[in-house]
């Protein structure tokens, strides 16, 4: 058995749940943030059997996709205040998923 970690975007937190509940997989999903945008994900707990994790990752991968977005740009506030330029926003991908797979040992529902 394989333990799937997915972390997915809020945005396509929701297509992804459903996606993975249509096709007769259970998940556990936790609230997470990403610690180089702080932005809102969700990261998914899947177990499943080997031979499935190809199926589960391709679910993952149909619903959650990349997108652009700007955001500030702290480079400027290392600088001191009297050199410093204007701050312009830099676009940044955001979104997707980052996967990770690892072996179970034992897994039991109670």
């Amino acid at each position: 058995m394989k333990l799937i970690f997915a972390i997915v975007n809020n945005d396509d937190a929701h297509n992804v749940s459903t996606a993975l509940t249509r096709g007769g997989f259970s998940a556990t999903k936790l609230a997470s943030t990403g610690g180089f945008l702080m932005a809102g994900n969700t990261t998914f707990m899947i177990c499943c059997e080997n031979a499935a994790v190809d199926g589960v990752i391709a679910i993952i991968a149909q619903n959650s996709r990349k997108r652009k977005q700007y955001m500030p740009n702290d480079a400027a506030v290392a600088i001191s205040a009297e050199s410093a330029p204007a701050s312009y926003p830099v676009e940044v991908s955001v979104g997707g998923a980052t996967v990770f797979v690892t072996d179970i040992e034992r897994f039991e529902k109670l």
